[in-house]
């Protein structure tokens, strides 16, 4: 049986996306800890991959657990950029300098 997101459960994972701040990244996994679902990563993935249903979210903030930006995604390196996130090479940002410290 397939599963409905809750709107109460998007929002707030959209709550959150929206405090990283300019200049900064935050990875899906730690998204799903602010959160208090650790291991729900892939939902946060799949809650911004909808995210334009809800309203303008920072999604392009948002990386993989290495920094790996969107597959297929241009528009986010060229926003991180933008903000003065420096990439480590063409697919990857520097967590070490760039993660957002909440």
């Amino acid at each position: 049986m397939k599963r409905i997101l809750q709107e109460d459960l998007i929002y707030e994972i959209l709550s959150v996306v929206e405090e990283i701040p300019e200049g900064s990244v935050a990875t899906y996994g730690q998204i799903a800890k602010l959160i208090g679902r650790d291991k729900n990563s892939r939902l946060v993935g799949k809650v911004l991959s909808m995210s334009q249903y809800y309203g303008k979210y920072p999604c392009h903030r948002v990386v993989n657990h290495v920094g790996r930006l969107v597959p297929g995604w241009a528009e986010q390196r060229f926003l991180l950029e933008n903000e003065g996130v420096i990439l480590k090479n063409e697919n990857h940002v520097d967590l070490k300098r760039f993660q957002w410290q909440c």
